[in-house]
Order: C-alpha cells, then structure tokens, then sequence
C-alpha cells in the first residue's frame, strides 16, 4: 500500500482548503497531490483521522399528498458557470447529526419542512462524493417534505430555484438539464418506482 511522506496546508478558507501531500506507492513511485478538504487543520484530514464523518448531507424527499414529486434545487454553480439540478444539500455544522443538519438545510434553502424516515446504515452512511480530487463525504437523509416554499431563509450568496418535479418533469430534466451525479441516480429510481422509496425496505 502507498505511505504519505508530508501534507502541507496551502489555503486557510472557512469552507474549503486545499493540500498537499507526498506519497510514495508499493513500486518506490513518488506522487504529488493535491486534496481539497472541508477539514480546517491539517490533523482532521480524513487520511489522518481514518475516520468518515459526514461533511454534509443531500435531501432525497418527497412532496405532495400522492407522493408523487420530488423537492429539487437548481441552483447556480461557479464551478461551470451554469444552473445545476441538485437535490437540497448543505453542510453538516460542528456538533450536529447529519440528520438534524438535514431538517435544517432544507428548510433554509427551500422553506420546507422535512419529516426524516428511518432507514438502515447502508443507505443514509456517508459516502465519497469525488474521491480523486477531495475526502469530502456526504450522507443522505430520506422523507417527506411539506410546507410552502419562500427563499426567504436562503442565504445572500444563494442562487437556488426550488423545483417540486413530477415524472414527466423529471424525465426531461435528466434528458434536458444539468444535473449532479448523485441525484441523476436517485432520480431514474424516482421515474421508474411506483413507490420511489421501495428500495429502502429491501
């Protein structure tokens, strides 16, 4: 297995930071990398702590009496200068569970309130969002959303366009539109499913 020879900090950002590390794989190969990280010291990173805690969480919910809409966010994105179809997402706050980041992230970015359901670790765990470039992880929380939508809790950096999505509208947004990956998976279960949260039984 590779070893980490050094990690030097680079940016001291609140929401993000960049690092560099030196390793060294099993054939005496040297590798310079860099890693964005939400950790704000160099000894939280997650290749020092071995630990997977939820940096933020993405809100899978459903809406309406039937059930048959899903809350979507699209949302301006800097990265590529464009719109993006996302599911409500935000950042887990120190000494708060992903679960209640969940209820309070969605009601910020979209004026909902989320009803959480119970479902087994393997399908709300944190996993890596993209591995090549951060240690980022994100959990998912799963439930039913309700309430009237204002923007008026988002926050003045905010972009967002809260979107309560049928089938039909989903289908042409994964046909037509941006969207993040994570959410593009979700969403062909949301189309195909009679019951979008069958899966989380099994």
């Amino acid at each position: 297995m590779a070893t980490i020879k050094q990690i030097r900090k680079l940016t001291d950002s609140k929401f993000v930071n960049l690092y560099y590390l030196e390793g060294e794989n099993k054939k005496g190969h040297t590798s310079h990398y860099y890693v964005a990280s939400r950790a704000k010291r160099l000894e939280d990173l997650k290749c020092n702590t071995k630990k997977n805690r939820a940096d933020g969480v993405f809100i899978y919910s459903l809406y309406g009496e039937k059930r048959d809409k899903v809350v979507l966010v699209r949302q301006y994105r800097y990265s590529i200068d464009d719109y993006i179809y996302e599911f409500p997402a935000g950042l887990v706050e120190d000494g708060e569970d992903f679960h209640q980041a969940a209820v309070r992230e969605m009601h910020e970015e979209t004026g909902l309130d989320l009803k959480p359901i119970s479902v087994k670790e393997g399908y709300e765990k944190p996993y890596f969002t993209t591995i090549g470039m951060t240690d980022e992880s994100c959990a998912t929380v799963y439930g039913y959303a309700l309430g009237e939508i204002t923007e008026k809790y988002q926050e003045e950096n905010e972009e967002i366009e809260v979107v309560l999505a049928d089938r039909g509208e989903v289908r042409r947004i994964l046909e037509e539109e941006k969207v993040a990956v994570g959410c593009a998976f979700q969403l062909m279960h949301f189309i195909k499913d009679e019951d979008p949260f069958s899966f989380l039984e099994s």
